[in-house]
């Protein structure tokens, strides 16, 4: 790529950015889009402009989302989204002060080097341009200006250390404010138990669950939901749930239909049989409510079989003091590994209940299955998308189709071209894998959606670290010297260690593509907006429907934290082979920050907490990315035949693993577990068991009729008989 194109491919993401964002400014303004854009605040039953002007200026949201603090963040959106914003603040911090020494000191280092670079150190793959004398290959081999970039690998290394130290203590200082609150949080008084051992005869599981409890914590042992197999009676809810909307849709047609001048109204038709399509055709709201009440008698009689013979291996079990709960989860409760497994309970919302019967040896075999499928996803993705990177670069293109050389040859078109063709190419590619993954994390096993959240994060970054940033890196270069490779097999380490360089300008603009535009649709909020009208004027009837509609969803975290890793690596492991790509760095995290702000504190509703259990990952995939930017940089010294490398550098990866074992030891145990000093704070209240335990029971499981009513068939001895109940 040459520089007119790179310019080209940066001025025009510039440009839809700014259009995006006046765009926005407009839109917002409208009521009728209130929903879409100040979502979050809706939600909560505040104004939209409640405290606020509303937008006139385009830049006021930049003003606001400034002024904002950690705590607004905490109060509107939780503990997580404050954490993220660490994160994004310290990946920051780590690329602005990296920039302010490196763009100053290097740049003019390398371009007042006087050499012909060598084809293998340039930054766009057989181009000679004004972008590549600005690079670590200008710099001739073996030259003492070298020592400079040997300074920045130290610099880059040695701010990122500070910065995650700090930032691991400030997110531990949130997680325990979170955890010691005087608010009661009703999973701080549960676990989740596993893998019980088989009852035994006499007992049932309920009945064998609390008594095994009561007689460890005779004192604070409140008592316990065994859980069932609830496939049947979740999927009769279900069908009930479906048909409550459908009678609530049609009521609200004939009630319309009565304010058209016909007093009676019209009443619409169905047919009984498959997806209404065929079977006899019946009065749809008689046909509705009939149906209800059916599904209402049949899910309360299914509740009763669950409850009673359908229970499993696993438990919830609740404690009337959050430090016994504490306590608990850190204790080890049977001589065997793989028996009364006893962990903390995540909150009623995120746990995936099919997931707990699952029995500790299975769980085990699932992970490593999982992760065999995972890298066989890893292997054969980065075969298409070695191609990606080579077929699409123009002059592959011309030799593959040559029917389009005519096209392509025209200098506006070749420029759009090279600008973005391999990056959409790319980024499209990818947006095919998160379902994928996630289907694989919930498939081990894992018992809480933030959990699955975090392992489909963790095989994602390993994807994109492979497949995107290793597979394009070498992929451009290899098929390039497929032939000279084929004759000389020995020169592939040499290749591997100078391939590095030949990616950088395809990298600055991927990343640029990846702030400007995605983050202009991200704030602009296009697609949910059209997305909302046209099913509000096509489909929604209630509003219910019409909330469904544009209910915002949370961050997602799984593919959102993936995508922010790919970038901080290809930034750090640039940052001293081409400068240049650190400011991109800054704007692309800085643009994140100021946009992210706004959409947390506007739209975004998070679906779980977690109180930042998410930190340890993010932090683990920075320090993965700056031990790989490590590792690389000697192996790029040494091919710059410059042989002080190994004695200098090879040291600091060392350092990186120390850094990372010190972390762990002094900081992680807190995010596994919570500290009893924590847990022992006093509560401005008493809690209410009773709620604390309601709050437990799936929704498929509970009943109108009481409590008394629902688990009359189920409660044990203990239960019915004991103070506990």
């Amino acid at each position: 790529m040459d520089l007119s194109s790179f310019l080209t491919s940066l001025g025009t993401s510039f440009l839809i950015f700014m259009v995006l964002m006046f765009l926005f400014t407009w839109l917002s303004r409208r009521p009728e889009n209130h929903v879409v854009y100040y979502s979050n605040r809706i939600l909560m039953g505040l104004d939209p402009f409640e405290g606020l002007r509303a937008p006139r200026n385009p830049f006021a949201w930049i003003r606001e989302a400034l002024a904002s603090t950690e705590a607004d963040v905490i109060r509107v959106s939780g503990v997580d989204s404050a954490v993220y914003f660490v994160f994004i603040s310290t990946v920051l911090g780590i690329f602005l002060l990296s920039a302010l020494v490196l763009v100053p000191v290097l740049l003019p280092v390398a371009a007042t080097s006087k050499i012909m670079m060598d084809a293998n150190d340039t930054t766009s793959v057989g181009a000679f341009d004004d972008i590549d004398k600005f690079s670590m290959g200008h710099v001739q081999e073996g030259s003492p200006r070298l020592w400079a970039f040997v300074v920045a690998v130290y610099w880059v290394s040695f701010v990122t250390y500070y910065l995650l130290w700090k930032a691991y203590k400030h997110v531990s200082g949130l997680r325990a404010q979170a955890l010691m609150s005087s608010e009661v949080k009703n999973e701080q008084f549960a676990v989740l138990v596993r893998d019980i051992p088989p009852v035994p005869h006499g007992q049932t599981r309920k009945e064998q669950v609390d008594s095994y409890f009561m007689a460890i914590y005779p004192e604070t042992f409140y008592r316990s939901i065994v859980v069932t197999d609830n496939s049947k009676a979740n999927a009769i809810y279900g069908e009930l749930e479906g048909y409550k909307k459908k009678l609530a849709r049609e009521e609200i047609i004939y009630a319309e239909s009565r304010h058209d001048g016909n007093p009676d109204g019209t009443r619409s038709t169905t047919r009984t049989g498959f997806l209404g399509l065929i079977g006899k055709k019946v009065d749809s709201i008689e046909y509705y409510d009939e149906k209800i009440k059916e599904l209402i008698a049949k899910l309360e009689a299914e509740q009763k079989v669950t409850v009673k013979d359908k229970q499993q291996c696993a438990a919830v079990i609740f404690f009337n003091n959050r430090v016994t709960a504490s306590a608990a989860a850190q204790s080890l409760h049977d001589t065997m590994v793989d028996t009364w497994t006893v962990m903390e309970a995540p909150e009623p919302r995120q746990i995936i209940w099919n997931n707990l019967p699952k029995h500790f040896y299975e769980r085990q075999i699932r992970q490593y299955v999982i992760y065999f499928i995972v890298f066989l996803t890893i292997f054969f993705y980065m075969i298409p998308i070695g191609f990606i990177s080579a077929f699409t670069t123009l002059d592959n293109l011309k030799k593959l189709l040559p029917f389009l050389k005519p096209v392509i040859n025209q200098p506006g078109i070749k420029t759009v071209l090279e600008a973005y063709l391999p990056q959409l190419a790319l980024i499209l590619f990818l947006a095919l894998l998160p379902n994928f993954l996630m289907f694989l994390s919930k498939a081990e096993g894992i018992p809480s959606k933030s959990h699955v959240a975090r392992a489909t994060s963790g095989k994602y970054f390993y994807f994109s670290i492979l497949n995107v940033f290793i597979g394009v890196t070498v992929g451009s270069t290899l098929f390039s010297t497929f032939k000279s490779i084929e004759k000389d097999p020995n020169s592939l380490i040499t290749l591997l260690a100078t391939s590095l360089p030949g990616s950088a300008t395809f990298f600055l603009t991927f990343v640029a593509l990846k702030f400007f535009v995605g983050y202009g649709l991200e704030l602009s909020r296009i697609v949910p907006l059209i997305t909302f009208h046209l099913k509000k004027r096509y489909l929604c009837k209630t509003e219910e429907e019409v909330k469904e509609a544009w209910a915002p969803g949370d961050l997602e975290y799984a593919t959102r934290v993936p995508d922010d890793m790919l970038v901080v690596t290809i930034v750090i492991c640039y940052s001293v082979i081409a400068p240049l790509i650190l400011p991109f760095g800054v704007v692309y995290f800085g643009l994140e920050w100021l946009i992210l702000r706004n959409q947390v504190l506007k739209v975004y509703v998070p679906s779980y907490e977690s109180y930042g259990r998410l930190w340890p990952h993010l932090y683990t995939r920075v320090l993965a990315s700056l031990i790989l930017y490590q590792t690389t940089m000697v192996g790029y010294f040494l091919a710059k035949k410059f042989f002080y490398t190994p004695p200098i550098l090879i040291p600091l990866p060392i350092i990186s693993f120390i850094f990372g074992f010190i972390c762990k030891n002094k900081f992680y145990r807190f995010f596994r577990s919570t500290a009893l000093d924590v847990a022992c704070r006093e509560l401005k209240e008493i809690p209410n068991m009773e709620v604390v335990f309601r709050s437990f029971i799936p929704p498929s499981l509970s009943c109108e009729k009481g409590e008394e009513y629902q688990f009359e068939d189920a409660l044990s001895l203990v239960s019915r008989t004991g103070s506990t109940f």
